[in-house]
């Protein structure tokens, strides 16, 4: 909740705090076990700057605000340079976007209430099973992504409870 509350402060268009952070917590807890915080990933939306710097003056603010914690800030108006797609029209469209579903979900702080988003909804990351996301699908042509990742996070050996699908 700090978290959500520091990042409700910083007042960014259209932003969440999404991934990792939400997904290894669930996991943790489903796990009886607490892993550390690797990064904290928040996500915005605005076309008027879609500069790193900007990302990076977010990030310092955020440092400011709760130091000594791993912020990457990232506005979703240019990550969809990242693979190839077509520009994003808001955050939860490059939530869409990523790779796997259980790493598909953000959550934001408004008014005293949580938001939840979630593309794909919330079974998946709580039945402890990694699938990719559409245009990550076997077949299709980011599947190669999805693969390496799996082989590079080695989630299943941290959560052995896990299902990855191949």
């Amino acid at each position: 909740m700090s978290v959500l509350e520091v990042v409700e402060q910083v007042n960014m268009n259209d932003c969440w705090v999404c991934a990792g952070l939400l997904r290894n917590k669930v996991w943790d807890v489903l796990h009886h076990i607490k892993t550390p915080i690797n990064d904290i990933d928040v996500i915005y939306f605005d076309r008027t700057d879609t500069s790193v710097s900007k990302e990076r003056e977010l990030e310092k603010i955020l440092e400011g605000l709760m130091p000594k914690q791993p912020w990457s800030v990232k506005n979703q108006a240019r990550m969809h340079e990242k693979n190839g797609a077509h520009p994003y029209e808001s955050s939860y469209d490059g939530v869409a976007h990523f790779p796997e579903i259980p790493t598909a979900i953000a959550v934001k702080l408004h008014n005293n209430k949580l938001e939840v988003m979630t593309p794909y909804g919330l079974s998946d990351l709580f039945e402890m099973i990694v699938k990719p996301t559409p245009l990550y699908k076997r077949n299709n042509k980011l599947y190669p992504v999805y693969s390496e990742r799996m082989q590079e996070k080695k989630w299943d050996e941290i959560w052995r409870d896990l299902y990855i699908e191949m």
